[in-house]
Parts: structure tokens; C-alpha cells; sequence
């Protein structure tokens, strides 16, 4: 046991080494906007998206010129506009737009592709982490009717422009499919986050 644990040990650092020997960790900012709405998982029907923000940190670990590791810690807003909401004191429904905040955490792969490997594509999954709910136009708190943890799909494309050799622009699209319900109890079709977002960033390499 000790000796597999010596051994991997040894092999994790010699790749650690060689990482920072090659400048093959990056880490950076984003700030990005934001298209959001929910679905049904039984059919295409959508209510009208809500416009809003992303900000990010990402960091990407990589094993090859072509592939790596990447996870971000994003600050999301999703949601939607023109919602139904009823109030079950007085049976009366009103219209008004879903406010949601979320703590994001996607991990995905990352393809590094193209002559001078600028243009890459990630996909993975992602869990969320709900900071806050509410009804705008009624100015009410409703993070009590919405699930806490949020998780589903995540991935995009994205073109990094080179500076210098130490820190690089980004420009990313990616998009996130909810596969669980934000409602805490829903009886009727279950609703799920949609959000697709443009982002432009900062990277910085670590040699």
C-alpha cells in the first residue's frame, strides 16, 4: 500500500513539474451576457428569456497541447420574463419575471484545435448552487419554493487571442441545460434551466 502511494505520489508530482515546467495551467476572468429561460422536459415550450450577467474565474489544467481540464466558479443570473405566478391566498394570477442567482460550477474536458490551437470546445456537466429567488413585479422572495441544487449539462466554443506569453483574451459562447426541476415541488412538467451566455475574458499562464 505504502509503496502504491510512493508511487503515485511521485507520478502526480513529475506531472506537476512538467505542467508548470510547460506554462500548461491557465487562469483567468470573465464577464459575459446572459440569455436565460426554462423548459419543460416533455416538450419544446419555453416562456419568454430574461437578458442578464455572468462573472467567472476559470482555471484549466492541461495534460496535452490539445487537451485539458477546465472548471469554472461563475456567478450566474438566470431565470425568465413574462411568468405566471399565483397567489394561493387569493387564487389570483399576475404576470412577472423570475429572478434567479445561482453559484455555478462547471467541469468539462477541453479540445484545443486549429493551427496555433486558439479555438477550443469544452463539454461537461455542471451544479449549481441557488443564492437567490424572487418575483420581480411583485417584489416577493421565493427562494424557498425553488430547488437549492441546480445541475445538467454544460459546453461552447471559444477563440483565445494571444498577447504575449503570459496572458491571452478569450471570447466564448456556451450554453448550460438544466435536467432537474427548480421548483421544489412542481405538479405539473417539470421546468428546467436553459441559459446560453457571450463571454470575453482575460487568461493568464503559469509557467
Amino acid at each position: 500500500m505504502k509503496k502504491t502511494f510512493l508511487s503515485a505520489l511521485i507520478i502526480f508530482t513529475s506531472i506537476a513539474l512538467n505542467a508548470q515546467d510547460k506554462g500548461d495551467f491557465e487562469f483567468g476572468f470573465n464577464v459575459g451576457l446572459n440569455l436565460s429561460t426554462v423548459s419543460e422536459l416533455t416538450s419544446n415550450d419555453s416562456p419568454d428569456p430574461r437578458v442578464s450577467f455572468n462573472v467567472a474565474g476559470t482555471g484549466e489544467y492541461y495534460f496535452s497541447d490539445r487537451w485539458g481540464i477546465k472548471a469554472k466558479l461563475i456567478f450566474d443570473n438566470k431565470g425568465w420574463s413574462n411568468g405566471f405566478f399565483e397567489n394561493l391566498d387569493t387564487n389570483e394570477f399576475f404576470t412577472t419575471d423570475y429572478r434567479l442567482s445561482y453559484i455555478n460550477i462547471p467541469v468539462m474536458a477541453n479540445w484545443h484545435f486549429g493551427g496555433k490551437r486558439n479555438w477550443y470546445l469544452n463539454f461537461g456537466g455542471y451544479v449549481g448552487f441557488l443564492a437567490s429567488a424572487e418575483a420581480t413585479d411583485i417584489n416577493m422572495d421565493l427562494k424557498d419554493a425553488f430547488n437549492n441544487t441546480d445541475f445538467g449539462l454544460s459546453y461552447g466554443i471559444g477563440y483565445k487571442l494571444l498577447l504575449n506569453d503570459k496572458m491571452s483574451l478569450y471570447f466564448e459562447y456556451d450554453e448550460q441545460l438544466g435536467l432537474v426541476d427548480v421548483f421544489e415541488s412542481n405538479d405539473g412538467s417539470a421546468l428546467t434551466n436553459n441559459r446560453s451566455s457571450l463571454n470575453i475574458g482575460v487568461l493568464f499562464i503559469v509557467n
